[in-house]
């Protein structure tokens, strides 16, 4: 679980509830980053409420401080909740692309290094 979670409310009172599903959603982020950066990973919340000509109401925004990396993604809908959840989607891969980029992969090279170990295993 994240640990630092800073939850505001812009225009918008944020209830137990609300808190708590915030915290749920948002905290189970960490399983998306990588070891090094588990610890040191920080993240602010802002619930608004706004009135846009579409009819979405509320906004969510999340920002998440990781090391070398600010991430953010930002979404209004009707529901509060939802909103939250897309947010969490977004979020969530922009954290798998992050991931991909700092952890030192082998995997092509390998199945290629032991491809030739086995034909050579054959030839002698």
């Amino acid at each position: 679980m994240i640990q630092s979670i800073a939850i505001s409310g812009v225009k918008y009172d944020i209830d137990d509830t609300t808190k708590k599903y915030v915290r749920r959603k948002i905290g189970r982020l960490d399983r998306f980053l990588p070891r090094h950066a588990r610890k040191s990973v920080s993240a602010e919340v802002r619930l608004k409420e706004v009135n846009r000509d579409h009819g979405n109401k509320y906004e969510a925004e999340v920002i998440l401080h990781v090391p070398d990396k600010q991430l953010a993604a930002k979404d209004s809908t009707v529901n509060m909740l939802a909103a939250v959840d897309i947010v969490e989607a977004k979020i969530s891969n922009q954290l798998k692309k992050y991931k991909d980029l700092h952890l030192g992969h082998t995997g092509k090279t390998r199945a290629v290094l032991s491809k030739f170990k086995r034909s050579y295993a054959r030839e002698v």
